[in-house]
């Protein structure tokens, strides 16, 4: 596969910026150290590793990179599923979830059968889950724990999937370049992030929603947003998107983003636990760093299909 020039471009600027992150990490802990500083030098560490898997999935090609994002809707499920209650008639309905519906999900997107990947899981694995809890006449909480596995194959397989499945669409005069479109995607869905954080820590005063998640304020939200949509804006060429277009999709991911992130940590809030778990250093577990994904996917994937896709 030709990987597009612009995708090597935004790769070698991310490079150079976790130069000077880890340079200006290494000033602060030489200088004053302390968790806060810690905890900033991990999140760049786990960083540099994100970033060098997901070049070398770029560089793989369009099978790697739906492999990838496979692999990361396991782990995400998988660290879902380990904060809800199971019970013994739910092992069925878990393995055709894990070994079934989620291979089947990303095979769809692989040989880029869009009638069935679209409601494979919404139909089919939605109504096939309740009825292999029910053979085993385990009725204890029964609705409650057939809704959780619903959910979470919904969240982290079916919406995350929407990513790779950006590289199915037929753009005219964008073809050969769908891998652009998830580096768009993920690239303002992390700025977003990153920049609601510094924005937050610089000048957070107003807090959102401190009952599900205390760190998000008015201030970085705002900060985040606007910054984020610049940074849209501004990688418009590598879109097919106007300026406009671009800043108002960038726009709508890290809305869509911010939200999904707050719904997540209501369910955390639910569960009593922080993070997701301890896979990236820095950064908790993976669905703790997908988690605005899975929600500005699949809003993103329709949109760019429905107004400009073939």
């Amino acid at each position: 596969m030709n990987v597009p020039q612009e995708a090597l471009y935004i790769f070698a600027g991310l490079g150079l910026a976790l130069v000077a992150a880890s340079a200006a990490g290494y000033v602060l802990h030489r200088r004053a150290g302390g968790p806060v500083v810690d905890n900033l030098n991990a999140r760049i560490r786990a960083w540099w590793v994100m970033i060098a898997v997901s070049g070398g999935v770029l560089l793989a090609g369009n099978g790697a990179i739906v492999t990838l994002f496979g692999l990361l809707s396991f782990l995400a499920f998988r660290e879902f599923v380990t904060q809800t209650p199971v019970r013994r008639a739910d092992h069925m309905a878990l393995s055709v979830s894990f070994f079934l519906a989620l291979p089947a999900q990303y095979l769809l997107v692989g040989v880029q059968w869009y009638g069935l990947f679209a409601i494979f899981i919404p139909v089919y694995a939605f109504l096939t889950i309740p009825i292999l809890s029910a053979l085993f006449a385990d009725a204890q909480k029964f609705l409650q724990r057939t809704a959780e596995t619903q959910w979470g194959l919904m969240i982290c397989v079916y919406c995350l999937s929407h990513v790779p499945a950006l590289l199915t669409l037929q753009i005219p005069g964008y073809q050969g370049r769908g891998a652009l479109l998830v580096v768009f995607l993920m690239l303002i869905v992390q700025a977003s992030d990153v920049f609601q954080y510094i924005w937050g820590k610089l000048a957070g005063k107003h807090k959102i929603a401190p009952e599900v998640s205390p760190s998000k304020t008015v201030e970085g939200f705002v900060g985040g947003v606007l910054s984020a949509t610049l940074l849209g804006a501004a990688l418009w060429q590598i879109t097919p998107f106007s300026p406009l277009g671009a800043g108002a999709m960038a726009l709508m991911i890290t809305l869509m983003g911010f939200l999904g992130g707050l719904v997540m940590s209501a369910i955390k809030r639910d569960r009593g636990i922080k993070d997701w778990g301890q896979l990236l250093e820095g950064h908790g577990g993976m669905l703790d760093r997908l988690d605005s994904v899975c929600f500005s996917a699949p809003i993103f994937f329709h949109v760019t299909r429905y107004y400009f896709a073939l």
